[in-house]
C-alpha cells in the first residue's frame, strides 16, 4: 500500500517535472557548454534530493489521511486538492485546472460562451468582482467592482476555488444563476437572479458625435478580434466624418485579455519603439514587444481614460501611451495586475496556470500592485439620480500574496446625437476628456 502511495506521488512529480522541463527547453536560447557545469550539476543534484525529501514527507501525510481520516476520500481528489492548495498560496492568479476545467479554459477568447459577463478574483477566501463587462447580464443586474459573491445557487464560495466558481457561474444561455451578493458599502447581502446569455465579447464600441472630428472608442476587453474591430471603427469614422482631430480611448472597467492584442492596439497610435516587456526571475528571460516601425496613420491628439477596473492588458496600453508621451491619461489609478500567467498542460489532461513573469512599461515601471497613475486624476461622479458603477473599487495591491483651436473650437458644442448627449451628461470624466483633447494642440504649442 505504501509503495503504491509513493508511486502515485512520484508519478505526479514526474508529470509536473515533464511539463516544467518542456517549457524550459522551449524557452532555452543558450546551447553552449557551461564552464561551471560541475558546480551546476552538483547544485541540481542537491535540489533534486530536496524535492524527493519533500515528496516523501507528502507521501507520509497522504498515507495518514487515507488510513485514519473520518471518511473515505479518493486519492485523486486528495491529490487535486493538494496541488490546488500549493498553487493558490503563490498568488491570486496561479491555479490548478482539472481536465474538465482545462478544456473550459481553452475555449477561444473570441468564441461565444454562456455566462453573465464578469471578471472575478478570489481574495482571502472571498469571491470578489473585479469588473462587470459592459452590456452583459452582470452589468445590467448592477454588479459592481468590489462586490463579494457569497453564494452561487446556494453553494457558499468561502472554500470554493476560482475555477470552480467560474464553472458554476457559466452555463447554458437562458438558464438562471442565483448569486448572493454583498456590496462593499452594505451590511446586508442580497440575492440576485441573473439569466445567462451568450457572451460574444464584442470588444470595441465607438461614438462620433462627442465633438467635431473627435473619435471616441471604448475597448471593453482584449480578445483576438480587438485590433481589427478598432481599425474598422477608425475607418468607419473617416468615411462618415473625414479627418480625425482628436481621439478618446476609453479603457475604464477593461479587465484585460490577450497580450498581443494590447501591443497591437498601442501600435495603432505609436510609431515604432517599445510597447512593453516581460521578465521572469531570470534576467535573461526578458522579452520585448515593439510597435511597428512604420508611421501610424492616427496622429491626432489623444486622451486615454482609466479607472480601478482597468487591469492587465489595458494597463499595458495606458502605460505605453503614457511613457511614450503619446496620450494624456485621465481618470483614476488602475487596478495593478502586472503579472504574466503561463498555461502549462499536464500529461493527464489537466493543467496549471502559473505566474511566470511581470510586465514592465517602456520606462521600466512595474505595473504589479501599483497600477497606472493618471496624468490628470479625477474621480467619477455619479449623477444624483443614479448609483456609480465603479464606486466600490478593488485593486491588485489589495489582494493577498500579490506579486481646442479657434473661437468656435474654444466653445463646447452640445452634441446633437441623443446618445452622445446622454453619455456626456452622465460622465464627468468623459466631459473632461473631450475638453482636454481639444486643448492638447494649444498646450503642446506652448511647450
Amino acid at each position: 500500500m505504501r509503495i503504491k502511495r509513493w508511486l502515485v506521488v512520484f508519478t505526479v512529480f514526474v508529470m509536473l517535472m515533464s511539463a516544467q522541463v518542456g517549457t524550459l527547453h522551449a524557452d532555452s536560447t543558450n546551447s553552449q557548454p557551461n564552464p561551471q557545469g560541475n558546480t551546476q550539476a552538483s547544485s541540481q543534484a542537491s535540489s533534486q534530493e530536496d524535492r524527493y525529501d519533500a515528496l516523501k514527507r507528502f507521501s507520509q501525510v497522504l498515507g495518514l489521511v487515507e488510513d485514519y481520516y473520518v471518511r473515505d476520500i479518493s486519492r485523486k481528489e486528495l491529490m487535486d486538492d493538494a496541488i490546488k492548495g500549493l498553487l493558490q498560496q503563490l498568488d491570486p492568479h496561479s491555479a490548478f485546472m482539472t481536465p474538465e476545467e482545462f478544456r473550459d479554459m481553452q475555449v477561444s477568447t473570441s468564441g461565444e460562451f454562456g455566462g453573465i459577463g464578469i471578471e472575478i478574483t478570489m481574495e482571502n477566501g472571498r469571491l470578489t468582482v473585479v469588473s462587470p463587462i459592459e452590456d452583459t447580464p452582470a452589468y445590467k443586474a448592477g454588479l459592481k467592482p468590489g462586490d463579494i459573491i457569497l453564494e452561487i445557487d446556494g453553494h457558499p464560495t468561502a472554500d470554493m476555488s476560482l475555477l470552480d466558481a467560474v464553472n458554476k457561474i457559466r452555463g447554458r444561455k437562458g438558464s438562471k444563476v442565483n448569486l448572493t451578493i454583498l456590496h462593499k458599502e452594505s451590511q446586508k447581502p442580497e440575492t440576485v437572479a441573473i439569466v445567462r446569455d451568450t457572451i460574444p465579447i464584442l470588444s470595441v464600441k465607438s461614438e462620433d458625435e462627442l465633438g467635431k472630428g473627435i473619435l471616441y472608442v471604448r475597448v471593453t476587453k482584449f480578445n483576438e478580434n480587438t485590433t481589427r474591430e478598432l481599425h474598422d471603427k477608425i475607418a468607419e469614422f473617416r468615411r462618415k466624418n473625414g479627418a480625425i482631430k482628436g481621439v478618446i480611448l476609453d479603457l475604464r472597467n477593461n479587465p484585460g485579455g490577450l497580450l498581443n492584442q494590447a501591443v497591437s492596439v498601442a501600435d495603432t497610435f505609436l510609431t515604432g519603439g517599445l510597447v512593453v516587456y516581460i521578465q521572469g526571475k531570470d534576467p535573461a528571460s526578458r522579452k520585448d514587444f515593439n510597435a511597428a516601425a512604420q508611421t501610424t496613420d492616427v496622429q491626432a491628439p489623444m486622451v486615454t481614460l482609466i479607472n480601478a477596473g482597468s487591469a492587465s492588458a489595458s494597463e499595458i496600453v495606458a502605460g505605453a501611451l503614457q511613457d511614450r508621451k503619446r496620450s494624456l491619461i485621465v481618470g483614476e489609478r488602475s487596478f495593478g495586475k502586472g503579472s504574466v500567467q503561463t498555461v502549462i498542460p499536464l500529461s493527464d489532461g489537466s493543467g496549471i496556470k502559473l505566474t511566470t513573469a511581470l510586465y514592465y512599461t517602456p520606462s521600466g515601471r512595474s505595473i504589479q500592485a501599483e497600477g497606472i497613475v493618471p496624468d490628470v486624476a479625477v474621480p467619477f461622479e455619479a449623477p444624483r439620480e443614479e448609483q456609480p458603477q465603479d464606486l466600490n473599487v478593488l485593486r491588485e495591491k489589495d489582494l493577498s500574496h500579490h506579486l481646442q483651436n479657434g473661437a468656435d473650437e474654444g466653445k463646447t458644442a452640445e452634441p446633437t446625437d441623443s446618445k452622445a448627449a446622454a453619455m456626456l451628461k452622465r460622465d464627468n470624466q468623459l466631459r473632461l476628456a473631450v475638453e482636454l483633447v481639444k486643448e492638447l494642440p494649444r498646450i503642446k504649442a506652448l511647450q
